[in-house]
């Protein structure tokens, strides 16, 4: 492996890296740090978990001139939350440079982006549509840029940017360096680096590289009905400390974060159409364990960095492999382990051994969960608690006279396993009905599998006829 210290950084940026805890560079910080340092144009495809950020960000402010007063340095991500991360990231990388990373994004007052500008940062990490706001008001000039990284491309043009992106690189100087980042390589980001990129280096990480060995994977066959009670007991199996449970559409995260109230778990949803303040609320909430289950889509995940997230859970299968290792790779951070769990449908099996085929990982087969499963997981949580509770706070002096009292009048071991069951949360089995989706399917081809719904399905049969719907919705 190589270390950071074979790539002749100045001592000041080694040292931030030190504090950071890195001590090994990942395959796509060590094909992509070189590049990036001789000021060549390089494309970087590599999903989540493969330490993207540090690749192109050491970098970058390795080469910003501290003193020059201008932003040289444009970072364009798809989402406000991975716009706040990589502005994280890259302020420690810089703290002793004194190289400073401004985030930018919508739903944040203007104004007081506007004040932070007149600051002089040298770094800009911003949305597409909050960078263009910017350009028109005149409140950032793109004139003395030295370095574009466009991270996550992919993700941006599903999201409609791609317009966006061209009319802000046609404003900074063609001088420029250009580095792009994305997990796939469609033709349109292929068309957008022929457009504004010179002879760029192409470095690609396989699925097999990405880094989650820290990550526990397991599957559960279930019947969609069931999906819901099998999550919930789940949970009360394993007593996650912080969980993030991904659906597949908006209504599905709004459905399962009601559900999971009702069943009286702690669980808020994240999806694109809350405001920015109720998502800045809902994720405060989470990092500080005011909730502990974070209902999620995709979108609304990117960029999310919780150390403390120790189990995801898959209620809908991922739509590829990319968004699997994304969704996965939230847990198990920080040195931390961590455990991922996907729930799949029988007629979804085939979808699953294409995630295991290109990722090259095998996922453990897992039983469905019993009620007697979870109620034994609830004991189990009870006799932990009391024990933390008897290690932590030890004035229970006031309670003793009480408790010799009923030893008196009571069988110790009957005492204490009624003081057991009186404090043990049964699980709650009120029924849930949640809508239905379709399951996702997999057509294979010569070159590449690729997800496609039943109906898609029913739809090509021989002479066109339609089968009944097999879902109610």
């Amino acid at each position: 492996m190589t270390t950071f210290y074979e790539f002749g950084l100045s001592h000041s940026v080694i040292r931030a890296i030190n504090n950071m805890g890195f001590e090994e560079a990942t395959p796509i910080q060590g094909q992509t740090i070189p590049i990036a340092l001789k000021g060549e144009d390089l494309i970087g495809q590599a999903q989540t978990g493969t330490g993207k950020t540090a690749a192109f960000g050491i970098p970058l402010i390795e080469k910003m001139e501290v003193e020059s007063g201008h932003i040289q340095g444009l970072i364009i991500t798809p989402t406000r939350e991975l716009a706040i991360q990589v502005a994280e990231e890259l302020n420690k990388i810089g703290e002793f440079r004194g190289v400073r990373t401004l985030p930018i994004y919508g739903g944040q007052d203007i104004n007081r982006q506007i004040k932070s500008l007149k600051k002089k940062p040298s770094v800009i990490v911003g949305t597409p549509g909050r960078i263009m706001d910017h350009m028109r008001r005149n409140t950032i000039r793109l004139t003395q840029i030295k370095m574009v990284v466009l991270d996550e491309a992919d993700e941006m043009m599903n999201m409609g940017f791609i317009d966006d992106i061209k009319a802000i690189l046609q404003e900074i100087p063609d001088h420029r360096q250009t580095l792009l980042f994305s997990a796939t390589m469609p033709e349109q980001i292929a068309k957008l680096a022929e457009q504004f990129m010179k002879n760029p280096k192409q470095i690609k990480i396989k699925a097999k590289d990405v880094s989650l060995p820290a990550i526990e994977q397991h599957y559960i066959e279930v019947p969609e009905k069931q999906k819901f009670d099998v999550l919930c007991r789940l949970i009360d199996i394993q007593s996650p400390n912080l969980a993030i449970v991904f659906g597949r559409t908006k209504r599905r995260v709004d459905e399962l974060s009601e559900a999971l109230n009702k069943r009286g778990y702690l669980a808020e949803g994240l999806h694109g159409d809350l405001t920015q303040a109720r998502r800045e609320i809902v994720l405060r909430q989470f990092k500080e364990g005011i909730i502990d289950i974070l209902v999620a889509t995709d979108v609304a995940a990117r960029g999310l960095d919780i150390s403390d997230v120790t189990h995801v859970y898959n209620f809908d299968i991922p739509q590829d492999p990319e968004s699997y290792i994304h969704r996965i790779g939230r847990t198990g951070r920080a040195g931390k382990t961590g455990l991922a769990t996907t729930l799949v449908t029988p007629r979804e099996m085939d979808h699953l051994k294409s995630i295991e085929h290109l990722t090259k990982r095998k996922i453990i087969r897992k039983p469905v969960p019993t009620l007697h499963d979870a109620i034994e997981g609830k004991q189990r949580l009870t006799v932990e608690r009391l024990e933390q509770f008897i290690e932590q706070d030890g004035n229970i002096d006031r309670y003793k006279a009480l408790a010799e009292k009923l030893l008196k009048e009571n069988d110790s071991v009957t005492l204490l396993a009624s003081a057991l069951k009186m404090l043990t949360k049964q699980p709650n089995t009120d029924p849930i009905t949640l809508t239905e989706v379709e399951p996702l399917r997999i057509r294979k081809s010569k070159n590449n599998f690729r997800p496609f719904r039943q109906k898609e399905k029913n739809s090509q049969r021989q002479g066109g006829k339609k089968r009944k719907k097999q879902f109610s919705h």
